[in-house]
């Protein structure tokens, strides 16, 4: 998600503001649905330009409600690119974790010293 040194990007609130900033593209969106989708361009594709985001919607036969969903989508993405993580706390390792995990190491170090093949006898 976003940095700390990134500043916030700014989502305006109304739809006509956020498609400004967007270009639109529109294409034939194929697939299931029939001789409307296949002869009429209904699907809406999203440039947001300040940022390069795409989105894309195609799932309705009319151009009209898939540019609302495609700036529904693009709205969330924003909204998520903005939103802050929490900083990972590390937890400690519990004792009975680190025995274990040395007993191990020591069975993998007698297994791997028990294939060694014998020393020369000298004589």
């Amino acid at each position: 998600m976003a940095d700390e040194r990134d500043p916030p990007i700014p989502v305006p609130e109304s739809d006509e503001e956020l498609l400004a900033q967007c270009r639109v593209e529109t294409f034939r969106a194929g697939g299931p649905g029939g001789q409307h989708q296949n002869t009429t361009d209904s699907g809406v594709r999203l440039v947001h330009e300040p940022t390069g985001i795409r989105v894309v919607a195609r799932t309705e036969r009319s151009q009209h409600r898939n540019r609302s969903l495609a700036l529904a989508r693009l709205r969330r993405r924003l909204e998520a690119l903005n939103r802050r993580r929490a900083p990972r706390i590390p937890t400690a390792v519990p004792p009975r974790e680190k025995r274990k995990r040395l007993e191990d190491k020591r069975r993998q170090g007698r297994l791997k010293r028990d294939r060694r093949p014998p020393e020369p006898d000298e004589g």
